[in-house]
């Protein structure tokens, strides 16, 4: 997973005059949790513009002015509720060794057969919570949908990986092809219900022969 440096500042007063002077001057008061002891530092607004105005998921960097670095995962973010500032940042430490639970972005690829013949395709979840060491988490969870037909439904339990666990129950739908009004039938369907008359008309024309011979016979 790609990973974001923020250099920050550690924070010798957390008092609300010093946050709003902080804020005033541009920074973002932040704390990062998971060591022996929350951290608390600052950062520039600016710096948090890749890690949050994205859709796609990273890990974090610390990098203080005293020469000291933490590896993190953003967990909580508030705005203002007028201006959509930034106005506090949690992180959350992470080691190497240690599992830790992340929303990954979900992306699909290929072109579904259901949607061509005018289905919708129905996404219930653009990311998916995932758990793995850190090394193992990946930039986001990609969808084959090129089989999916009019009807057809991709389950969690279709995406199982040894590298993460996925938090969700086996039968959570990820997607989905929905029928349209303007939908047609698959052709594949297609195909097979051409069989299967032609099958029918074949026995009905056999059973119609057989009905019909001893009739012949008996006016004979």
């Amino acid at each position: 997973m790609k990973s974001i440096t923020i250099n920050g500042s550690q924070r010798e007063s957390v008092g609300k005059k010093s946050t709003k002077a902080l804020r005033n001057a541009g920074q973002v008061p932040c704390v990062l949790y998971g060591g022996d002891k929350p951290l608390h530092f600052s950062a520039p607004e600016l710096a948090f513009s890749k890690l949050v105005y994205t859709p796609d998921a990273h890990t974090v960097v610390i990098a203080l002015d005293g020469g000291e670095s933490f590896n993190a995962v953003m967990q909580d973010i508030q705005f203002h509720p007028v201006t959509d500032r930034i106005l506090h940042v949690d992180f959350y430490q992470i080691f190497d060794n240690k599992e830790i639970t992340m929303e990954i972005p979900v992306k699909t690829v290929g072109t579904s057969l259901g949607v061509l013949n005018g289905g919708n395709l129905r996404r219930p979840y653009r990311k998916l919570r995932v758990k793995a060491i850190p090394s193992k988490l990946p930039d986001f969870i990609e969808l084959d949908i090129t089989p999916l037909k009019i009807g057809s439904k991709l389950y969690i339990h279709e995406l199982t990986n040894d590298d993460y666990k996925l938090l969700h129950p086996d039968n959570t739908v990820v997607c989905q092809v929905r029928r349209s009004r303007l939908a047609v039938v698959d052709e594949v369907e297609e195909d097979e219900e051409e069989g299967t008359a032609e099958e029918g008309a074949t026995a009905e024309a056999g059973a119609e022969a057989s009905t019909d011979a001893p009739a012949t016979e008996a006016q004979e």
